[in-house]
């Protein structure tokens, strides 16, 4: 789009947004993932193929990608999901291994995940058809609290969990403040509850090991004002509008399409 017709756009009132965000918008892919599609030069706008995510349309445009038009964008929609352990959160492994993806409802169709959480970790995952707002939610920027339950083998020391709460570094990669407590105390092992906001890749594993503890369990509890509660194993639970409107604002949910 040329500066020109930008300029008519913002005239007329348009909202234009880079051509990415509108694909992941669809529920297509993520924005990231949208941004590689456009690299590859899979994505064509009004016939011609794009060359740079930093693109603005509207969002009337006739984008296609591999040559199929974009589907009707739906309503946003959220899910709780509780994630078991041994299952990936990925849509695809290379190794062959079991993916949370491939257990969910085919009609549901293509849902990205608000972070991750690791093979062996569970608990609860927020899931998303909106790949913009999954990729909003899931920056340290929010700064939305995660919180864990950990099992560990050990005797944690009350100080050095107190101590995360300045932060730590390890191996020279910072970790913002953790709040950590000891739950209690059974035989050998032991439950702390850990609470962060960054949610770098497995920091809570990191940081524990690295006090001496070893986790024999992880589960998340909760992720910003979203809460595990009693959803059981495996199980979805679409989260309501309401809900949305409260604990996200309008910004994700008005301009979606009513769900045909």
């Amino acid at each position: 789009m040329t500066a020109e017709t930008e300029a008519a756009a913002e005239i007329a009132g348009v909202k234009l947004e880079r051509i990415a965000r509108v694909i992941a918008r669809a529920g297509v892919s993520s924005r990231r993932e949208a941004e590689r599609w456009i690299a590859d030069g899979r994505v064509k706008l009004d016939g011609v193929t794009v060359k740079t995510p930093a693109l603005n349309v509207a969002p009337d445009a006739k984008i296609t990608v591999d040559d199929r038009p974009l589907p009707a964008r739906e309503e946003v929609r959220v899910w709780r999901y509780h994630k078991p352990r041994g299952l990936l959160t990925t849509h695809r492994d290379p190794q062959g291994r079991p993916t949370l993806f491939d257990k969910l409802p085919k009609e549901l169709g293509h849902l990205i995940s608000i972070g991750r959480l690791d093979l062996n970790s569970e608990g609860l995952l927020l899931l998303t058809n909106d790949g913009a707002l999954a990729r909003r939610l899931e920056l340290p920027a929010n700064a939305w609290v995660r919180r864990y339950r950990a099992r560990v083998f050990g005797q944690p020391n009350a100080e050095s969990l107190a101590a995360l709460a300045k932060g730590i570094t390890i191996e020279g990669v910072r970790y913002g403040p953790i709040e950590a407590a000891l739950d209690r105390q059974q035989g050998a092992n032991a439950w702390i509850t850990l609470g962060l906001r960054e949610g770098k890749n497995r920091e809570v594993r990191r940081v524990l090991e690295h006090l001496g503890y070893t986790v024999g369990r992880l589960i998340r509890v909760s992720y910003g004002p979203f809460q595990l509660g009693t959803l059981e194993r495996g199980k979805l639970d679409e989260v309501s509008r309401r809900v949305l409107k409260d604990q996200l604002g309008l910004t994700f949910v008005q301009h979606a399409h009513k769900r045909r």
